[in-house]
């Protein structure tokens, strides 16, 4: 989920400008379904486990979807322990890897803004999807924030020509 103004999470990692955003029908299920393994950053795993106690490892969907979720940093002795999470402490393309093969075939979704960026830059990632919530946030942190690299070019996989802009066109609420 990306703001209009180009942030995935609000300051200090907050989530809750998502609340009362809803996506398509039939984007969740679809996604679910071919999801085997996530893969996020340390960062966004500590705002939620300080936000939310006991839940830090919480599945992905609202529970909807159960398997294994994988945490990258440098420092996994001192992570809030949770037993629906692995901690890995390894270069970005080792936890690709390992996400990779626990995911057995589906999909490795990457949560995390840094992880994905560097997924990025490595060549790691060979497609993106993006949810554009109908909100501003001013701040927060970026979807890809990585000066001085060259465009990051993708082709659209729905609605149209794949290097066609998308046309977005909201009113004030």
């Amino acid at each position: 989920m990306m703001s209009l103004d180009g942030f995935a999470a609000g300051p200090d990692h907050s989530m809750d400008w998502m609340s009362g955003v809803e996506v398509g029908p039939g984007v969740h299920q679809e996604a679910i379904a071919g999801l085997g393994a996530v893969l996020g950053g340390r960062r966004g795993y500590d705002a939620v486990a300080d936000r939310h106690p006991g839940q830090a490892g919480r599945q992905p969907y609202g529970g909807a979807w159960r398997g294994p979720v994988f945490v990258l940093t440098h420092h996994p002795e001192d992570a809030i322990p949770d037993p629906g999470v692995t901690f890995l402490h390894c270069d970005v393309a080792e936890a690709v890897e390992i996400g990779l093969a626990a995911a057995e075939g589906k999909d490795l979704e990457i949560h995390g803004q840094d992880v994905a960026r560097q997924c990025v830059e490595r060549g790691l990632i060979d497609e993106f999807r993006v949810h554009l919530a109908p909100v501003m946030l001013g701040s927060g942190v970026r979807l890809f924030d990585c000066p001085g690299i060259e465009p990051v070019r993708w082709a659209r996989i729905h609605d149209g020509h794949p290097a066609q802009a998308v046309d977005l066109r909201y009113r004030l609420a």
